[in-house]
């Protein structure tokens, strides 16, 4: 095997990144499509609990691992009245969504997402309206799901099926709020400002929640840098997060660039990082704002024409529950999949937490039929899996290896790996972003001895590869691609890995 194909790393404890939030595996329920309505909400399917919710979604979820669940929206809520989903059903308007150009039908609100979250095991955050509504109305959110007294809102939640508080600790203020296609969009000043406020009045009701102002939608927003350090300048004392949001995708059949994907997502953190730094510096303070990145994944968002996916029906008909959004995903898509997770545990000391966009049917890992079954698609495993097996401490793992040419980035290197320990093992991930050249990867485990002793061995191993990259797990044959043991072993103390081009790994080591 020639040098150009063989990588070698060392797994050294002391290169401690950070301790793992488990909020970096959380996700994101919008209504939006099917996400909500025949996605985790579908009362005449055979799997329906006695709420509506379809079980063997619950089901799967579960598998996934998602920690803290961000919701309504997302665009949706940028107009959305939280009011509309309380109380009895029946009596809930049936609203025309902007967004989406779709109904609402508003049967799923804050109770019964809550009570769905109980199913799955997750928490709720909550993203406020700052398009259409403002201060006022965020607190009486706030009062309605965190107050504890009597009050006209607390009495009103407990009329409606819960006498105690919902508790909910992470905010969004606002959603996107530097997008043009936002509504009720607002230049940094404007909306730094009403944040501002916003965050000041919620903190007089609950100090202790958490808070998120909008950073930019993107690092291609003719905005980025200058929204950041705006919306900063009025919020720096008032938020704990800004927010990054990012989408990548396969354009113009360059599969290469695509597989550097995870490496844009470095620099877009880096990037984020040293503006709120520069914030801090400026204003004498030792404060460090984190990063939520609350909108990521892989998204078709753009078609080959050019033109944007997901609005078919502006000018037409307002669907309920239309078919949107709903790409389907290959081995190609969560390989860059598994390198972005790659990428968010390399940044855990200030990406604090993340929510992947979004959970069912809408650019989701899970599918469903309405009537029919609900299986994995190929992002699932990626996403499962490091959900499951990084806890602990992050660690940098640098890979000496060659490179892919990237004609946004330059030369980008073609093996990308992080490790995590706990107090029962490590766990290493780790993705050969070659279009064509497999990669032998060496790691030396010599500096484990201390945690694992002599004899380290392989517990589990997972491997995501296709010889044809493009499979995807579709109604009719949903275990078209999964994953298997990883060609790995350990000897003298070196772990040796197999790495087929466009693949990814995660060994688990005991």
């Amino acid at each position: 095997m020639t040098a150009e194909n063989t990588a070698q790393a060392r797994l050294d404890p002391s290169r401690e990144i950070a301790d793992i939030d488990r909020r970096l595996f959380g996700g994101f329920v919008e209504h939006l499509g099917r996400h909500i309505y025949d996605g985790i909400f579908e009362p005449e399917h055979p799997s329906a609990d006695e709420e509506g919710f379809r079980t063997d979604v619950i089901d799967l979820v579960k598998e996934l691992g998602v920690s803290t669940i961000r919701y309504p929206g997302g665009n949706f809520v940028s107009a959305y009245r939280w009011e509309d989903g309380i109380g009895p059903k029946d009596q809930r308007p049936t609203r025309l969504d902007l967004a989406w150009h779709s109904t609402e039908t508003n049967e799923v609100g804050l109770h019964e997402f809550q009570a769905w979250l109980d199913r799955v095991g997750s928490d709720l955050m909550l993203a406020v309206n700052l398009g259409t509504r403002g201060t006022e109305e965020a607190l009486d959110l706030l009062e309605y799901a965190n107050a504890d007294t009597r009050t006209r809102w607390t009495e009103q939640r407990a009329r409606n099926g819960r006498s105690t508080p919902f508790g909910v600790k992470m905010w969004c203020l606002g959603n996107e709020m530097d997008g043009p296609w936002q509504v009720g969009h607002r230049n940094a000043d404007d909306y730094g400002k009403l944040a501002s406020r916003t965050a000041k009045a919620m903190r007089m009701l609950d100090p202790g929640v958490e808070l998120v102002a909008c950073g930019s939608s993107g690092r291609d927003m003719p905005t980025f840098g200058s929204w950041e350090r705006q919306v900063l300048d009025h919020t720096f004392d008032d938020v704990d997060f800004i927010s990054c949001h990012s989408y990548y995708q396969e354009r113009g059949g360059d599969a290469q660039e695509f597989l550097t994907s995870g490496a844009d997502m470095a620099l877009f953190i880096e990037s984020v990082v040293a503006i709120v730094d520069s914030v801090a510096a400026t204003k004498k303070s030792d404060k460090r704002i984190m990063i939520s990145f609350d909108e990521w994944n892989v998204w078709y968002l753009f078609k080959e024409d050019g033109t944007e996916s997901g609005h078919e029906f502006k000018g037409g008909a307002w669907p309920v529950a239309p078919r949107l959004l709903e790409d389907q995903y290959s081995a190609l898509d969560a390989v860059v999949f598994g390198d972005l997770l790659i990428t968010l545990l390399q940044h855990a000391d200030r990406v604090r937490s993340a929510s992947l966009a979004q959970l069912v049917n809408v650019i989701a890992p899970i599918m469903t039929e309405p009537g029919g079954p609900a299986w994995r698609q190929t992002t699932f495993y990626p996403f499962s899996i490091t959900s499951r097996l990084a806890d602990g401490t992050a660690v940098h793992v640098p890979v000496e290896c060659g490179t892919v040419a990237s004609k946004k980035l330059g030369d980008v290197a073609a093996v990308n790996a992080v490790a995590t320990i706990d107090g029962d093992g490590v766990s290493l991930f780790a993705v050969n972003r070659s279009l064509t050249t497999a990669a032998a990867l060496r790691v030396d485990l010599a500096p484990l001895s201390p945690q694992l002793g002599r004899d380290v061995s392989i517990i589990e191993s997972h491997l995501l590869h296709e010889d044809d990259m493009y499979a995807r797990n579709v109604l009719g044959d949903v275990e078209r691609v999964g994953v298997r043991a990883a060609d790995a072993a350990v000897a003298d103390g070196i772990l040796t890995i197999d790495l087929p081009a466009v693949s990814w790994i995660a060994i688990r080591l005991a």
